[in-house]
Formats: C-alpha cells, structure tokens, sequence
C-alpha cells in the first residue's frame, strides 16, 4: 500500500536535460518519493519557497543560475535542507566548492541508479539524526565557543559566522561521542556515507577548517586533537 502523499518525502530535482531528469523522477516516486522538477536555475528559485522540500538534487551546469549560486540562495533560508549536487566534472576543487558552498553529497555523473537512490535514502537517514539530536540539544557551548545546530549561527571569541551543513553534522557528530577516538573511516561513513579511503582527505579538510573557527591556536588545537593513525578526539573541556 503507498504511504499518503504527506507522509512521503518531497524530492525536487533542478536538472535541464530532460531525459535524465523524467528517468530520475520516474525511479524516485517508484521508490515511494514525492517529486517535482525544476528545468533551470531561475524555475528552481521560483519554485522552491513555494513547497516544503525534503531534500534537492540539483545538477551543477544550469541555464540562469549555476548548482552553487542556487546552493548558496537556497542555503539562506534552509540551513538544513539535504543538497545532492549532480556534475560531470571528476575534478577535486569542484567537489570541495560544492561542499563549501553547502552541498551534503556530490554524484558524478554518469551514475549508477542504485547508488543514487542509496545516497538519497543516507540522506534522508542523516537529516532525520541531526534534526532528532538537534531538538534534544540546539546549542552547545565550548570554551569561547557557541554552536546554535538549528540555525547553524556560531561565536567563538566574539567572532559570529555560519557553518556548512556538513560542517554542523561533524561537530554534532564529534560532540556525541566527546572523549572518544573518532576515525576518518567512521566520520567518512557516518557524516558523508562515503566508504572509499581515497576520500580521508576530505574529513581532514574539515578538521582543518573546524580548527580555525574554534581552537584559539588552530596550530595547537586542544578541542579537537588529533590521534595517530586512529583519528580524532573531540573534548569540551582540556585539561
């Protein structure tokens, strides 16, 4: 028996080549999903404040507006919201802007079907966690730093600025499970459910940048320490 319509998380795809965009409508609300589509950039900034989304699949290359300036648009009102960038692009720098930007997962196309729909279920799995540990804890304080995970405002030393979805899950992450060794391959599978080793650069990127919001010497963290071949250590309170 299929679910009510309400009960079915909504999917907007923005993508412009047609074909792909009817095929992945078509296998998503086979899998249960609401879907509607967007053909460019402009229509998808027009359509989105009018429907409550659960999650979008935005292709990068679009007519009017690119992948990471709707990103960014859509960012602005919807910290949260789950972000799956499509691109033809393999390179490295193109999927660390799109996660800079705030996109939660990157898909190279072409790809394979099955995958999608297992990234788009981890999604769906991973905002359902988050918003679940955010309403039992909306804000942490460390130090001299705030964390507010609803609205994703932060402080630290009197500095203000915004974290990265993805950004927000680590530390979310890293805090539930303060005091103990936290590895890359546990942060890989749990945080971006990404389970290829080449990919460990990525979560030592964002050590790097989580370091420089909040360690008041990023050069000698104390918050976030690092433990030889096994991971990371997240403690609120060094000795």
């Amino acid at each position: 028996m299929t679910a009510p319509q309400s009960n079915r998380p909504k999917i907007l795809i923005v993508e412009d080549e047609e074909s792909l965009a009817i095929g992945l409508q078509f296998n998503l609300e086979a899998e249960g999903y609401q879907v509607v589509c967007a053909h460019d950039g402009k229509e998808a900034l027009n359509l989105f404040p009018t429907e409550p989304f659960d999650l979008v699949i935005l292709d990068v290359m679009l007519p009017y507006y690119d992948g990471f300036q709707i990103t960014e648009k859509i960012r602005a009102s919807s910290p949260q919201l789950p972000i799956l960038m499509l691109t033809a692009r393999a390179k490295v720098e193109e999927k660390v802007r799109g996660l800079e930007t705030g996109a939660d997962d990157y898909m190279i196309k072409p790809f394979h079907l099955d995958e999608l729909l297992a990234r788009v279920k981890a999604m769906l799995r991973r905002k359902a966690w988050y918003q679940k540990s955010m309403n039992e804890q909306p804000v942490f304080t460390f130090g001299e730093n705030m964390i507010n995970f609803a609205t994703l405002d932060c402080q630290s030393r009197g500095n203000k600025f915004k974290l990265t979805p993805h950004e927000a899950m680590m530390m979310k992450y890293f805090i539930e499970r303060e005091n103990k060794i936290v590895s890359r391959k546990e942060l890989l599978e749990n945080v971006w459910d990404i389970s290829s080793e080449v990919e460990t650069r990525t979560v030592d990127n964002f050590v790097v940048r989580l370091r420089k919001y909040f360690e008041p010497n990023p050069q000698k963290p104390v918050f976030i320490t690092s433990v030889r071949s096994a991971g990371y250590i997240f403690s609120s309170s060094p000795e």
